[in-house]
C-alpha cells in the first residue's frame, strides 16, 4: 500500500508542477518529511534526483526549440555548482545523520519554503507581467552587458539552498532570472531556469547519494507517478484556475515552512 501512496504522491506533485510551474522540491520534500516520516537529509537527497529526472525530460524539448540562453545558464552555474560542492563537503564533514546537520537542514528548508510561499503568492496576486518579447538585439544585449559577478553570486546562493533543502531552483530561481535579466522574454527565463536546474540538482543529488542520503526505491516510485503527472498537467495548464491553485499552494508552503522553522 505504501508503494501506491508514493506513486500517487509523485503523480500529484507532477500534476501541480505541470499546472503551475511551482518547483517539485518545495512540495515533495515537506510531504516526504511530514507525510511519510522520512528523515530530512534522506528526503532532500531523494528529491534532488527526483527533480533532476523530471526536469531533464522537459529540457530536451526546450533544447530542440532553441529557447535556452546558454550564456545565462553558464554564468549562474559558475556560482551554483561550486557552492553545491562546497555545501556537500560541509555535509560530509559534519555527517548527514548528525543532529546538528538535521537541524540545519530543517531550519534552512523552512526558510526556503517561506520564501517560495511569498514568491508564489506574489505571482498569484499580480499575475505574470513579464514581457513576452522575441529574440531581439535588446534581449541579447541585456545578457552580454550584465556584470557576470551578480549571476555568480545569485547562483552560489541558490546552489547552497538547493543542496541543503532541494528547494530554490524553481520559484526562487525564476525570480532571480527576472531580477538579473529583466529584458529576457518569459519563455527564455523559464527555459533558462529548467536548464540551470538540471545540472545543479544532478550534482547535488549525486553528492547526497555518495553520502548515503538517497532512497533509490523511493526515487523510482516517485518518478513512476510524476512523469505522467507532469505530462497531464502541461496539457491542462490552459484550463486550470492558476491563481486559485497558486494561492492555496502559498498557504500550504507557508504552513510547512513555519512548522519546520519552529521545530
Amino acid at each position: 500500500m505504501q508503494e501506491i501512496a508514493f506513486i500517487t504522491t509523485g503523480f500529484a506533485v507532477g500534476l501541480i508542477v505541470g499546472l503551475t510551474g511551482v518547483g517539485g522540491g518545495s512540495l515533495m520534500t515537506p510531504i516526504l518529511i511530514f507525510g511519510f516520516g522520512i528523515q530530512p537529509a534522506l528526503a532532500v537527497g531523494t528529491d534532488l534526483l527526483f527533480a533532476a529526472g523530471t526536469k531533464a525530460g522537459g529540457l530536451v524539448q526546450l533544447v530542440r526549440q532553441k529557447r535556452v540562453p546558454w550564456r545565462v545558464v553558464f554564468h549562474l552555474s559558475l556560482g551554483s555548482i561550486p557552492a553545491s560542492l562546497a555545501t556537500l563537503y560541509v555535509l560530509n564533514h559534519w555527517g548527514t545523520q548528525h543532529p546538528q546537520t538535521q537541524k540545519m537542514i530543517t531550519l534552512t528548508l523552512g526558510i526556503s519554503l517561506l520564501l517560495t510561499a511569498a514568491s508564489t503568492l506574489y505571482k498569484a496576486i499580480r499575475g505574470v507581467r513579464h514581457p513576452l518579447i522575441q529574440d531581439t538585439q535588446t534581449e541579447l544585449s541585456s545578457i552580454k552587458h550584465r556584470p557576470f559577478f551578480l549571476p555568480i553570486l545569485f547562483g552560489a546562493l541558490i546552489g547552497t539552498l538547493v543542496t541543503l533543502t532541494s528547494v530554490g531552483a524553481g520559484a526562487i530561481g525564476v525570480t532571480a532570472f527576472m531580477l538579473l535579466y529583466p529584458a529576457l522574454s518569459l519563455h527564455r527565463i523559464i527555459a533558462a531556469d529548467i536548464a540551470y536546474a538540471v545540472p545543479l540538482t544532478l550534482v547535488a543529488g549525486l553528492g547526497h547519494a555518495s553520502l548515503g542520503s538517497v532512497n533509490w526505491t523511493l526515487l523510482g516510485l516517485l518518478l513512476t507517478g510524476s512523469l505522467p503527472g507532469i505530462w497531464l498537467g502541461s496539457h491542462w495548464v490552459s484550463k486550470a484556475p492558476e491563481r486559485l491553485i497558486r494561492s492555496f499552494l502559498s498557504v500550504l508552503l507557508a504552513w510547512a515552512g513555519t512548522k519546520l522553522v519552529l521545530v
